[in-house]
């Protein structure tokens, strides 16, 4: 018994080995078609197409955006300390933020029929990565004795970076996610006003808390008795 089920064992490996080679195959043919094959007509002239597509659901809710101009300056020392360089750019740049909604439950929603008051508590804000759009610059200055093409290599590179990490900075200090907070919550009372007007709730107020308001929540300020899937199975019951 043990014998055979080894030998059945080693034919079920190699089945498998032949299916995931095979898989593996067939990824790289499609890839391989939709990156570097021409794709022709009949007659073998090539034609203007959409080679590959993908449509997805979106998980996250955009709730705001920052934007604006950001400066950054970088400098750069080479030649034992005889060529100094430096540079100042302007450019814009923008960040996008967004809520997980995706990541909302019924256990996160919480209902007080006596107020018609839905408390949505929802994960917080986060900014996307910041977008600089190099290709709009309004200013380039550099400066120099000398300014060789590695060095202004490097200082394109680091001024960059230093406009990347300044965005980031920007976007994330707490004024500015106080701000998308406020964006996030009229988001998300759009979005769930539809369903509750559907649900002859129209009149409902919501309140979208996040995580750094809950810390130290007093539960008992917004009064929140009953979940919000039981409220919906019982009203579901009285139909």
């Amino acid at each position: 018994m043990a014998v055979a089920l080894k030998r059945y064992a080693g034919s079920i490996a190699a089945a498998l080995l032949i299916l995931l080679v095979g898989a593996a195959m067939l990824v790289g043919w499609h890839r391989y078609n939709r990156d570097y094959a021409v794709t022709v007509e009949e007659d073998g002239s090539a034609l203007t197409k959409v080679i590959a597509q993908r449509f997805a659901g979106a998980s996250s809710l955009k709730v705001s955006e920052l934007s604006g101009t950001i400066q950054s300056t970088a400098q750069d020392v080479r030649g034992f300390g005889w060529l100094k360089s430096d540079q100042v750019v302007k450019m814009p740049f923008s960040v996008d933020y967004f809520i997980d909604v995706s990541g909302i439950d019924a256990g996160d929603l919480e209902w007080n029929e006596r107020t018609r008051t839905l408390i949505v508590n929802a994960p917080d804000v986060k900014p996307a990565r910041p977008n600089i759009d190099e290709g709009s610059r309004t200013l380039v200055q550099t400066n120099g004795l000398f300014v060789t093409r590695k060095a202004g290599e490097e200082l394109s590179r680091r001024t960059s970076l230093h406009a990347q990490g300044r965005a980031e900075k920007e976007a994330r200090s707490p004024e500015r996610m106080a701000q998308a907070r406020d964006y996030g919550r009229a988001a998300l009372g759009k979005l769930l006003g539809a369903p509750l007007g559907a649900l002859g709730y129209g009149d409902a107020r919501v309140i979208v808390t996040f995580p750094p308001e809950r810390a130290n929540r007093n539960r008992e300020q917004w009064d929140v008795t009953t979940p919000i899937n039981e409220v919906l199975a019982n009203r579901q019951k009285a139909r």
